[in-house]
């Protein structure tokens, strides 16, 4: 636990974290309360919400790049300013709306969206050393798991309250306001000066970002994939009431592996952590009741959170400091698409090759796809390694050197 207690004693670190978490939480909640206002309070269709869900997602991943650019140009707060009034009008608005309305608001909100993730990870790689990055990416995933967790409980307490559309405006509202106290507090989004110009896309948008980015795909394939194969197992078991509780376990494992990863002192490849997560997936072809998949998902999940720290990890040595807000809005659209592509690829598996077959094509995904990255991108690893440079740069291209190879960022 030293390495922990070194990154919580680091005050801008530790303020990054619990704002991460505070900011984060109610994003989570917001695809369970809009499915439940669409078919509750709407009365319309689960596809008809599913195609709402799916626009917010949509929209959301395709600002992640520009939106991370105009942060690597203008700076926090000039650059969620105008996000801060575009998505709190269109919330204030959309939960009292009909289908059609609603549609058209969340998405142009989702396409103004406050990139919490990148300005969250970028303000951690900002204030943490060198030693304490590996440790300060795993603390940040650990905050995201349990946002994760506790977004939706709290959104479907809510509901049981309150009626859903002033639910779906109330958690709106904590996220606006979560968007606010960014721009309050002003977390520092680069290491050392702020004069630190951006970077050209041509320098970083090279083969190693783009592995990272097909790296972050599909692991969001596997772990998409798996979810929803999960969910159909425990409908054939004819368990479902243990759903919550293997979903959680599972979220545990991916806690408790984060914390591992961040713990250990040398780098591990994102793509042999890529591969051991497909290995540690096809053990869920053996389940035979809700117990023994539970158990499984557990030892599966250890390794979720250290594969998707690991690529935020390798992306800010590839990535200048001043190129990462964009670079971040990149790799968040590629695990946005990757969940999206999991999800509809599990459901083709499970009605043609069920539920076993569904969960050895998303392990062999994983596999297959890390291991031949690693293989492609190794050679390209020993020359860049940290070893190989002085302490506090960044691992990157040419760039790097031009602008000083300052360390850190301008979050999940």
């Amino acid at each position: 636990m030293r390495s922990y207690r070194r990154v919580l004693a680091n005050p801008a670190v530790r303020t990054a974290l619990v704002l991460g978490m505070l900011v984060r939480t109610p994003f989570f909640a917001l695809g369970v309360v809009l499915t439940v206002h669409v078919v509750q309070t709407l009365g319309r269709s689960y596809a008809q919400a599913g195609l709402l869900v799916g626009v917010v997602t949509v929209c959301t991943a395709l600002s992640g790049p520009w939106r991370g650019r105009l942060v690597d140009r203008l700076g926090l707060r000039r650059a969620i300013l105008p996000s801060l009034l575009i998505v709190g009008t269109c919330w204030a608005i959309a939960p009292f709306t009909g289908y059609p309305g609603l549609v058209l608001l969340a998405g142009a909100a989702g396409a103004m969206e406050i990139p919490i993730f990148g300005i969250v990870r970028q303000a951690v790689l900002a204030g943490a050393t060198e030693d304490e990055r590996r440790s300060a990416l795993a603390l940040d995933s650990v905050t995201v798991e349990m946002s994760y967790m506790v977004g939706p409980i709290l959104g479907v307490a809510a509901i049981g309250i309150f009626p859903t559309s002033w639910v779906l405006l109330g958690v709106q509202s904590l996220h606006v306001l979560g968007g606010v106290l960014l721009w309050l507090v002003d977390l520092p989004l680069r290491s050392d000066d702020e004069t630190t110009p951006p970077v050209p896309r041509r320098e970083w948008l090279r083969g190693p970002f783009l592995a990272l980015c097909v790296g972050a795909a599909v692991s969001t394939v596997l772990l998409a994939g798996t979810e929803l194969t999960v969910v159909a197992a425990m409908r054939g078991f004819g368990d479902q009431r243990w759903l919550g509780l293997t979903m959680a376990i599972w979220g545990l494992g991916s806690l408790l592996g984060g914390l591992t990863y961040g713990a250990i002192h040398r780098p591990v490849s994102t793509y042999l952590l890529l591969a051991g997560l497909g290995l540690v997936t096809y053990p869920l072809i053996f389940a035979t009741g809700p117990v023994t998949l539970t158990a499984l998902a557990f030892v599966s999940g250890f390794f979720c959170a250290p594969t998707l720290t690991a690529g935020v990890d390798e992306l800010s040595r590839v990535v200048p400091e001043g190129g990462r807000g964009e670079a971040l809005g990149w790799q968040g659209g590629a695990m946005t698409a990757g969940t999206s592509l999991g999800a509809a690829f599990a459901g083709i598996a499970i009605d043609t090759v069920g539920v076993h077959g569904a969960f050895a094509v998303a392990a062999t995904a994983g596999l297959v796809v890390g291991s031949v990255l690693y293989l492609v991108t190794r050679p390209h690893t020993q020359a860049d390694s940290p070893d190989s440079r002085r302490s506090g740069t960044a691992a990157s291209v040419s760039v790097g050197e031009a602008h000083g190879e300052d360390r850190g960022g301008p979050l999940v």
